[in-house]
């Protein structure tokens, strides 16, 4: 058993940027537990063709480790990761990372008020607060068709590509049109002999701003004091402005945006028909809002087609259509995206009594206090939990308040001499109750659409209905009213 203070679990953002707050706090007891041999999350696993940010480089970074390079205004994966592996080393995080540790369970043990954390190499992690890094966006949702196991070609998912899958010359069916999918899909189109995307829903696909920064205005972001503070806090403003498209204060602003679409259509698709299958029928911030210059334009290809009436199998020629048509492919990519409401349900977390996180959300919801704590679960932070993923911001925002707002946890268990704290029922009660009057009041509840954004009763689980700066407000001190803080007797014993 390998006992710590505190374990993190995963080297993405979220466990980096813990990482950092940490050892700045002068907490030197802990471990980073991170299942591949590089640090990264989701930058370093996806690396589909066309993989890119859809937050504006200089916002999806931590604000205090800011890049004045950055050579376009959305950063490409290679990029993104570039720049998280350049912060592990200047920061000393990789002596703290314990790589090759694949987190399989954790029990929350009430007699020793410890966590032992279990790793699929047997290993088993002893620690006083677990802190969870791993996102929402780590599980792929490979959707269980009728027949897929008899598919005699190669068949993947795009945060797990094939790099060595050839693609040149052949015909591929994509099934799914998930923000990876508005990526991959103009680039290997290029390559196939034929290419037939599978569209249940069609996206809302805004055009992206996208543009090379030259070298004069890096120079002026990294030599002008304060010059990319100053750029860095214009582009918050900006983005956190277009929070009051979704959250129903003001519905003019979306019929302005859907137009907006509407017209990018128009300028990009030749055939009226096809036009009319890429037109959403719900409202645009309903589903995740994407972004592209070329995807739409793809379809104007005589070696591509888009099929709308769903997949009924896979047979081990190809893919069978709602109508019985046979489209045959060589390979088939999934573009189905992550589980994310229900990614918990994929960990083996026990808290008080054995109770499993799993079980519990099923009965009550997916339910946490400020997405952060978990009531039965002590000693548990999330980091980008239920309701905490953003539609309009940077969520690097979000894990920098949360981040924050453990060290300031821990230093309050520390000032009141408590070893174990968790949110009160009554608390975590009121949160839940007021982030879902504001979620059913926003766009991703009355826009008309089933997304992943919602649980199986319809619940949004997904998205912070408000301004991050509200969160920022939420998140600046730990209301000790809100927790019970203990303490045991064997501390007490010792102190005495």
């Amino acid at each position: 058993m390998i006992t710590q203070d505190i374990v993190i679990v995963g080297t993405g953002f979220s466990g980096m940027g813990m990482a950092m707050k940490l050892a700045e706090a002068g907490r030197d007891d802990f471990v980073i537990l991170e299942k591949a041999d590089e640090v990264g999350g989701t930058w370093r696993d996806n690396t589909y063709p066309g993989c890119a940010c859809d937050v504006p480089s200089h916002m999806y970074s931590f604000s205090y480790e800011l890049n004045p390079r950055w050579s376009n205004s959305f950063s490409g994966q290679p990029e993104i990761w570039d720049y998280m592996r350049k912060v592990a080393d200047e920061h000393g995080i990789r002596k703290r990372i314990h790589f090759g540790k694949e987190v399989v369970g954790a029990h929350w043990d009430d007699d020793r008020r410890r966590w032992a954390i279990h790793t699929s190499d047997g290993d088993v992690y002893d620690a006083r607060v677990l802190v969870s890094g791993m996102g929402g966006l780590h599980i792929p949702n490979v959707p269980h068709i009728e027949g897929a196991e008899s598919f005699t070609g190669p068949r993947f998912h795009s945060a797990e590509w094939d790099h060595s899958v050839d693609l040149t010359g052949k015909r591929i069916a994509v099934i799914g049109t998930g923000a990876s999918a508005i990526q991959f899909v103009p680039i290997i189109a290029e390559q196939a002999s034929h290419l037939t995307l599978f569209q249940r829903t069609p996206p809302w696909v805004l055009p992206k701003r996208d543009k090379p920064i030259g070298a004069t205005k890096q120079a002026i972001l990294e030599r002008v004091p304060g010059a990319n503070r100053v750029y860095r806090d214009a582009l918050y403003w900006a983005l956190e402005s277009r929070a009051i498209t979704f959250n129903g204060h003001v519905p003019a602003f979306l019929k302005i945006a859907e137009k907006v679409v509407h017209a990018h259509i128009a300028r990009q698709v030749e055939d009226p028909a096809i036009r009319e299958k890429l037109t959403p029928d719900y409202r645009l911030g309903c589903k995740r809002v994407l972004q592209s210059n070329d995807y739409y334009r793809t379809f104007n290809r005589d070696d591509v087609t888009l099929e709308t009436t769903g997949v009924a199998r896979i047979v081990p020629e190809g893919v069978v259509d709602a109508d019985g048509t046979l489209h045959e492919a060589d390979v088939i990519v999934y573009g189905t995206g992550f589980h994310v409401v229900d990614a918990f349900d994929h960990l083996n977390i026990t808290g008080h009594d054995g109770v499993g996180m799993a079980e519990q959300f099923q009965r009550d919801g997916v339910e946490t206090y400020l997405g952060i704590n978990v009531t039965n679960f002590p000693n548990l932070f999330l980091m980008l939990g239920p309701n905490t993923a953003l539609g309009h911001n940077s969520v690097v925002f979000m894990i920098e308040q949360q981040a924050k707002y453990i060290v300031r946890s821990l230093d309050t268990m520390d000032r009141l001499r408590a070893d174990v704290m968790e949110p009160t029922r009554l608390a975590q009660d009121a949160y839940n109750a007021d982030i879902q009057e504001r979620v059913k009041k926003g766009i991703w509840t009355q826009g008309g659409c089933t997304s992943w954004y919602l649980d199986s009763q319809g619940n949004n689980r997904t998205i912070w209905p408000k301004f991050t700066f509200q969160y920022w407000w939420d998140t600046r001190k730990v209301r000790e009213d809100d927790y019970v803080f203990s303490r045991s007797e064997r501390r007490d014993k010792v102190a005495a």
